[in-house]
């Protein structure tokens, strides 16, 4: 694969929670998209620490509950996700949180 030069502060993979809520659910229909440099279709993905799929898709329905990673060829390994199947949960947005910020919950 080709890895094009990353400037200064070397890019990370990123994974992508769709819905964006947290912690996420498998009755949510959860997709998972890996972001990071690197050939296209180059994505490793991981559920559990066991090696999922090897070059596959950037994005991945999730269909069992675990903790995922992907890796991408450039920007190594992402945070994990882990995707429950509680039947009940207490919901925040993925997004960062500060001391002080708005909050919208959901429990579900």
């Amino acid at each position: 694969g080709w890895c094009p030069l990353s400037p200064t502060g070397a890019q990370t993979t990123q994974l992508l929670v769709e819905p964006p809520w947290r912690p996420a659910v498998l009755w949510d229909r959860v997709t998972l998209t890996c972001q990071g440099s690197g050939t296209a279709g180059a994505t490793t993905w991981y559920r559990n620490g066991q090696c999922w799929g090897q070059e596959g898709p950037e994005c991945l329905t999730v269909t069992e509950s675990g903790t995922y990673t992907c890796d991408r060829p450039c920007t190594g390994r992402s945070p994990s996700v882990t995707v429950s199947n509680a039947r009940l949960v207490l919901q925040v947005p993925v997004q960062e949180l500060l001391e002080g910020d708005t909050v919208t919950l959901r429990c579900r």
